[in-house]
């Protein structure tokens, strides 16, 4: 009997002490996100292979994704090196987002993702410079150190 009161005078005491919200970490205590929640969200899976899913949140971002599988063409190397050339199963993707910064410039990104590599596509991402300059042109020598022309 004074096994259990023992036993029950500490569970009380242990039980009283412990607040989650003490334990918890700082990023969880002031979380500007909490409101922010999945208003819709679709996942489909097909027998051939393909599927597609999407979701949006309260703070209208979005997100939504496709993928199909494609006949590629393959390589693979045997222990000498050698390369064999087969058909082999790969994914190809397609997808898109869409979410608004905290300073609230709407960004849209496109994406395809296939034998091509991946292609990002969006107003907000940087764009290669355009080649402007002219290359060298080789000179051919006939092996005397003089030019031929």
């Amino acid at each position: 009997m004074k096994l259990f009161v023992i036993a029950a005078v500490l569970a009380v005491a242990a039980a009283t002490s412990y607040s989650p919200s003490s334990y918890a970490p700082a990023s969880y205590k002031d979380n500007k996100y909490a409101g922010i929640t999945i208003v819709s969200q679709s996942d489909e899976r097909n027998l051939d292979g393909s599927s597609k899913w999407s979701y949006a949140g309260s703070d209208y971002t979005t997100r939504e994704e496709s993928q199909v599988q494609k006949k590629l063409q393959g390589t693979s190397y045997d222990s000498y090196g050698k390369a064999t050339y087969e058909d082999v199963m790969g994914n190809t993707n397609r997808g898109s987002s869409y979410w608004v910064s905290p300073e609230g410039q709407k960004f849209t990104l496109t994406w395809n993702a296939d034998e091509a590599g991946f292609q990002p596509q969006g107003d907000h991402l940087p764009i290669a410079p355009i080649h402007e300059y002219e290359l060298p042109v080789h000179v051919p020598f006939n092996g005397k150190g003089y030019k031929i022309y």
